[in-house]
């Protein structure tokens, strides 16, 4: 079950959140969605997931600059991008 309302709801009427599994946080002035508050007893599977999902991103771009690690050591100077490439992978 879910529901939406204002962090000052929240704040008065904490109780209400054992009821519910998340609750979207709105700014009732401006309509804005604030974020999402989630209950205990999934807060484990959402961190467990969140970190995942940041090591993968962490180790995209790792992968992602370390690409082009050692390539600029002077030999590169007239090579087309297909030399640069096949000669990564034949190292």
């Amino acid at each position: 079950m879910t529901t939406t309302m204002s962090i000052r709801e929240l704040t008065r009427n904490g109780s209400m959140f054992a009821n519910y599994d998340y609750i979207n946080i709105e700014d009732k002035k401006s309509n804005e969605y604030k974020g999402v508050f989630i209950s205990s007893k999934y807060a484990d599977l959402v961190k467990e997931f969140l970190e995942k999902e940041i090591a993968k991103q962490k180790k995209k771009k790792l992968d992602d600059i370390m690409q082009f690690a050692g390539i600029m050591d002077g030999e590169t100077n007239n090579m087309s991008i297909q030399e640069i490439k096949s000669r990564k992978e034949d190292k």
